[in-house]
């Protein structure tokens, strides 16, 4: 089979556990380079990150009030980015998704990035929506009125980066630090924090009472990650194919080393694209 066809019917799923930021940026690239060549097929990611603060294009400094020293004190990176939007914050307990493929309407993308999220809550028992009609910065995933789940990607010759971000059992006091997604009242939520909403004695997790089977289900951030996965390949009507990080070209084990060496981001030189709102 080759490249052309395996991106009409297979999507790649990766995971990669805890990736630091810069990392995940190096990655990311790698595989737009080789997706742009037909190298590779369309691709996810699917992993976590350690604190960090990520600026959209559209970020200003009004979006760190108490400014970037006082962040970095707490432990939480401060980086800029070529995703479209604004700022928003990445944690462990938080499942990240960066999907790297070929896109021909960017609207519809988004749309269909929003459907497999809110597909992958409800069998969580959570009833969520997109509020996309109401403006630019409401793009995402909205249990009621509290956000659940960011999206923002950049576009460079067809070929699609960045993504998603769930919620889903993270700490959430850092997006009360900043002005979250350009929304000073924004109130964000978590699979973990809805589940303990609507029943306040329930156990934090139970894989059983969710219909959840098998070893790759025994947290909620490994069963949330499977049923995202699942969700985001229907929704874009493709089989899900896992593979490793080795198949993709991606070597892990000197991550820490690679981001070291590399200098802080500030701003990002890129080929004309098409930044698109978080």
């Amino acid at each position: 089979m080759t490249v052309a066809d395996r991106s009409q019917q297979e999507l790649w799923v990766c995971h990669l556990g805890t990736v630091a930021y810069r990392d995940a940026l190096a990655i990311q690239e790698h595989i737009r380079t080789r997706r742009q060549a037909d190298e590779l097929p369309d691709t996810l990611l699917l992993l976590e990150h350690p604190p960090v603060y990520t600026r959209g294009r559209r970020s200003g400094a009004e979006d760190l009030p108490l400014g970037e020293d006082l962040y970095r004190a707490k432990g939480i990176d401060v980086l800029a980015t070529d995703r479209g939007g604004r700022l928003t914050y990445h944690g462990p307990g938080q499942l990240v998704g960066y999907p790297i493929m070929a896109i021909d309407d960017v609207h519809r993308y988004l749309r269909t990035m929003e459907d497999a999220i809110v597909a992958a809550l409800a069998e969580e028992g959570i009833t969520a929506r997109s509020r996309h009609e109401e403006g630019i910065d409401y793009t995402g995933v909205w249990v009621q009125d509290r956000k659940i789940a960011s999206i923002g990607v950049h576009v460079s010759r067809g070929i699609a980066t960045h993504g998603f971000a769930v919620n889903v059992e993270n700490d959430l006091d850092p997006f009360s630090w900043v002005i979250a997604c350009g929304l000073p009242e924004v109130r964000m939520t978590s699979i973990a924090a809805e589940r303990k909403r609507a029943d306040p004695r329930a156990a934090d997790y139970d894989s059983a009472a969710l219909g959840a089977t098998g070893a790759d289900c025994l947290t909620r951030l490994a069963c949330m990650r499977r049923r995202m996965a699942f969700r985001f390949c229907e929704a874009h009507g493709r089989r899900q194919r896992l593979v490793s990080p080795q198949r993709l070209g991606i070597d892990t084990t000197n991550a820490a080393r690679r981001a070291a060496e590399r200098a802080p981001i500030r701003t990002i030189s890129s080929p004309p694209a098409q930044p698109v709102l978080a």
